[in-house]
């Protein structure tokens, strides 16, 4: 974030208030962002029921009937004030194994003559580099990554498909993501996982967080069977 952008709080119907903390996605922001919600989790006031964060804002949602709109400003402003000063836990970096192309990525081709590289290239840069986890959302579990090589960023489809089956790994502009469970969506698919993103069994049901880090490791066909066999 520049140090310019002064951090605001705006209505969002009469139950919610948006608090933009930044004008971009980086580190900074999301920094900023993940500093708030660890404040709104620890100092929750009466009539808030959740947050919502995103890549450069938090929503808040509040009861009307306990609380007004003035007083959750009362009580979000301080916090913005010692957002700077809040210690955020240790990421975790999580390795997902990818197979990548063929039946499992089948827009790897399609991303590789976008960038005027190789499909090899391609797998050799989408695994090498680190990802942030920013946020989840669209689908349960669903992880929009940031960290990705501009030199593989390739646009949505044109026409989204009706079925994509859960673990494809797809890319979509300058962004990177997991789809958690089978369905429709816009995004190149250039491989898949068979790592479980969306556990509904457990307790959290996502594998991942905001603040993870994230490694693909490229694996063959035979692996992805075997570790989707391990899986169930």
């Amino acid at each position: 974030m520049t140090k310019l952008f002064a951090p605001r709080i705006d209505p969002l119907g009469d139950r919610a208030v948006v608090v933009r903390l930044g004008d971009r996605m980086d580190q900074a922001v999301f920094q900023r962002v993940q500093a708030l919600v660890r404040c709104l989790d620890e100092r929750r006031f009466p009539g808030w029921i959740e947050q919502a964060p995103a890549y450069t804002t938090v929503a808040v949602y509040f009861d009307p009937r306990k609380i007004s709109l003035a007083e959750v400003r009362a009580r979000i402003e301080p916090l913005l004030r010692s957002v700077e000063e809040v210690e955020l836990p240790t990421p975790r970096t999580v390795e997902i194994p990818v197979c990548y192309g063929g039946e499992f990525g089948e827009d790897l081709s399609f991303v590789a003559e976008y960038t005027g590289l190789t499909p090899e290239e391609v797998i050799q840069i989408h695994s090498s580099a680190e990802y942030l986890v920013y946020m989840l959302g669209f689908a349960p579990g669903f992880p929009y990554l940031g960290g990705m090589p501009e030199r593989i960023a390739a646009p949505r489809r044109d026409t989204p498909r009706l079925t994509i089956p859960a673990g494809s790994v797809g890319i979509a502009g300058k962004q990177t993501g997991i789809y958690p469970i089978e369905t429709p969506g816009g995004w190149q698919l250039i491989g898949r996982t068979p790592v479980a993103l969306f556990r509904p069994w457990e307790d959290p049901p996502s594998l991942l967080r905001a603040g993870d880090r994230v490694r693909f490791r490229p694996i063959d066909k035979q692996e992805y069977h075997a570790l989707r066999e391990q899986a169930r």
